[in-house]
């Protein structure tokens, strides 16, 4: 069955404050749908720019904003909707097959990302029509 922009969901990583110690919140491969193979993290982003515009065919991904915010854009090749990040304990969920744009970084947005593989340049998707074609749309 091929994924669309709602199997795109938002995972609420439980955040534990300590008196006078601030806050602490976790990530572990019980909550998450796959096994974290490869962690980047996204910071600097000049203002007015965006990130992302491609889609993997096998890699799914969560994305964390671990201060300030950005918009991720997701679509399917039919529909579309826009997610925004602005809490170090929300993560969004990216599986195969969806196109996704990380857009309206704040000043100092630092986003982490959790990802299923690897890097490897064969399993992305940067192209649209291409994209569209991989999802039979074209």
């Amino acid at each position: 069955m091929m994924t669309t922009i709602n199997d795109c969901i938002t995972y609420d990583f439980s955040s534990h404050e300590f008196e006078m110690a601030g806050k602490l919140s976790f990530v572990d491969n019980v909550k998450i749908p796959f096994s974290i193979e490869r962690i980047f993290y996204i910071y600097d982003v000049p203002s007015g720019s965006s990130r992302g515009a491609h889609a993997h065919k096998e890699l799914s991904q969560i994305i964390i904003c671990l201060s300030g915010s950005l918009e991720v854009e997701l679509n399917d090749g039919v529909n579309t909707k826009t997610t925004m990040l602005n809490h170090p304990s929300i993560g969004l969920f990216i599986p195969p097959l969806i196109w996704a744009s990380e857009k309206n970084f704040s000043t100092n947005a630092v986003a982490l990302v959790l990802a299923s593989a690897i890097y490897k340049e064969s399993d992305y998707l940067r192209d649209y029509d291409s994209f569209l074609g991989e999802r039979g749309l074209k």
